[in-house]
């Protein structure tokens, strides 16, 4: 159990929510989905439980994502959510827990007061804000606070964070809302058009883990894939190859290749020699998709790797920044902003 008034970091993700404690690390991970019933208003069921109900749902129920593309897309259901989370890692306390939680960094003010708001209203003392990209960075054990460039580039479920950071700042920084969910959506996509078969999103998913890659594989690996044939409406079965996923995941690929040049293109040149000695640093579950690594490194020429533990690197990265919540400022983004506002 918590102590009274510990201080958490949650990493507030489009596919999965990663909540980390003070003093006990991560503590818990669960799918951002909610199951509610449309009729009386009630919270069924959160997390993993909930997604294991989406496209399964009679009438009266409804699972749904309430954050898309890294932002809140459903502020009610985002509130219950976080309350829910917040509620399973805490004891009944007089003192509430500070949080910071993690944000894109091309977050908006309007979409930045909206995680605030949502972060008070379930049960928050205080809510600070961390850039996805400066939090991936810490996790991944990169030393923000030196004169040196760094370069992550964090893939996560709704947004692609890629930044050059230096001194605990972002030099540059773009972020673009392809990611995970858009490499699904190439997948439904691609079978559609090429099978002529209907697939749901959680076979897209399983796709994506099992055959998924974007650089070609030293030998082909093959997957069989149930849905329903757009011919006949009857189900069907057949069997896709890895070589297939590179062609469907083409043009997300591309846009996310092109951001990644573009913050090179507006890197200063010092801070661009730094990144060619240091090499690219890759966190968040998009990364993990089969030669990713290589495919940056064969476009820009330089070293690129995925961090360890890729998937939990922004809630380590925000789970360490809760150790500088006191000189945090309240409500905006922090770390990145905090040497200029010292």
């Amino acid at each position: 159990m918590l102590l009274i008034g510990r201080d958490i970091g949650i990493d507030l993700g489009t596919a999965t929510v990663l909540v980390y404690v003070k003093g006990r690390g991560i503590v818990l991970r669960e799918p951002s989905v909610v199951a509610m019933d449309k009729n009386t208003g009630r919270l069924l069921k959160v997390g993993e439980e909930a997604e294991k109900m989406l496209g399964r749902t009679p009438g009266n129920i409804v699972a749904i994502r309430p954050l898309r593309e890294g932002v809140i897309s459903d502020y009610d259901m985002t509130e219950r959510m976080l309350k829910e989370m917040i509620a399973k890692v805490t004891t009944f306390s007089l003192v509430k827990p500070r949080l910071v939680i993690c944000v894109p960094s091309g977050i908006t003010e309007v979409e930045e007061r909206a995680v605030i708001d949502a972060g008070i209203q379930a049960g928050a003392r205080k809510v600070y804000l961390i850039e996805e990209p400066v939090a991936a960075a810490i996790g991944a054990g990169i030393d923000i606070t030196k004169p040196d460039g760094h370069m992550v580039v964090d893939i996560g479920g709704g947004t692609t964070d890629i930044a050059v950071i230096s001194l605990s700042g972002v030099v540059a920084a773009q972020s673009i809302k392809v990611a995970g969910d858009a490499f699904n959506e190439a997948i439904i996509k691609y079978v559609r058009r090429k099978h002529n078969v209907l697939i749901g999103e959680r076979t897209a998913e399983e796709m994506k883990m099992t055959i998924g890659c974007v650089f070609p594989k030293p030998e082909t690996t093959y997957m069989e894939v149930k849905g329903r044939c757009l011919m006949t409406g009857l189900p069907r079965i057949f069997t896709v190859g890895s070589n297939e996923m590179i062609e469907a995941f083409e043009e997300v690929t591309e846009r996310i290749l092109e951001a990644v040049h573009a913050v090179l293109e507006s890197t200063p040149p010092e801070l661009v020699a730094d990144i060619s000695t240091n090499g690219i640093v890759m966190t968040g579950g998009g990364s993990l998709l089969w030669g990713f690594d290589k495919l940056i490194e064969s476009r820009t020429s330089i070293e690129t790797h995925v961090a360890d533990d890729a998937v939990s690197c922004v809630a380590y990265g925000t789970g360490k920044a809760l150790e500088w919540v006191n000189e945090m400022q309240e409500g905006t983004i922090n770390l990145s902003r905090r040497r200029q506002m010292n």
